[in-house]
């Protein structure tokens, strides 16, 4: 079993989402790690306690699976969580999001608006500064995407806060744009390197 599989296949046996795991030159293992959608809906976030469960239990598989690292750490993903997979996006429709193209669509790669499911794909509501148009994108032309941390203004209008949404807080008709963006193969993992260890709760959500 590789390092990825035996991260995956550990976080997910413990009853946590992987949200995302990488190895960096000089051998350090990063993983990050977050609550099922169904326990992050009723308000749980992730713990200090819930990192140490994890990174103990990934120090005695990494060994049994004789997988090479020098250091690990096991985190929150953070108020700017990224979006890695499939149920990601699912579970975050609806909400703000930044998204970088592989290719550039009319000279620009990066988006950042409203996540919603078109069709088969994807799109993404933004403002231009004139009027809310929307991009149109397969998961396999984004490059990177993350969540929009929110700050709560205080006194602040909700439906006025809301991307989308005109000066009487109605829902603005988006213009449709497609993205032209060609899929490209996914970029080579770091290699291979370097076992302190380390838990960081992170930032929760």
């Amino acid at each position: 079993m590789n390092w990825q599989a035996a991260v995956e296949k550990t976080v997910t046996g413990l009853g946590y989402d992987l949200v995302d795991c990488e190895r960096s030159a000089g051998g350090l293992l990063r993983v990050y790690i977050d609550k099922l959608p169904e326990q992050a809906l009723a308000g749980e976030l992730i713990t200090v306690e819930d990192c140490e469960r994890v990174t103990r239990q990934l120090q005695y598989v990494l060994e049994v699976e004789n997988c090479d690292y020098q250091r690990l750490e096991v985190s929150s993903p953070g108020i700017d969580r990224p979006l890695k997979k499939l149920a990601d996006y699912q579970r975050f429709a609806g909400q703000e999001v930044e998204i970088t193209l592989r290719v550039a669509f009319q000279g620009r790669k990066k988006y950042r608006g409203l996540l919603a499911a078109e069709g088969d794909g994807w799109r993404v509501v933004f403002n231009d500064g004139k009027t809310d148009q929307a991009l149109d994108f397969s998961l396999e032309e984004v490059k990177d995407a993350k969540l929009v941390p929110q700050i709560s203004f205080k006194g602040r209008s909700a439906k006025a806060a809301e991307p989308g949404a005109d000066k009487a807080g109605k829902p603005a008709k988006p213009k449709r744009k497609q993205s032209n963006a060609k899929a490209r193969q996914p970029l080579e993992a770091e290699p291979a390197a370097d076992k302190d260890d380390k838990v960081d709760g992170g930032l929760d959500q």
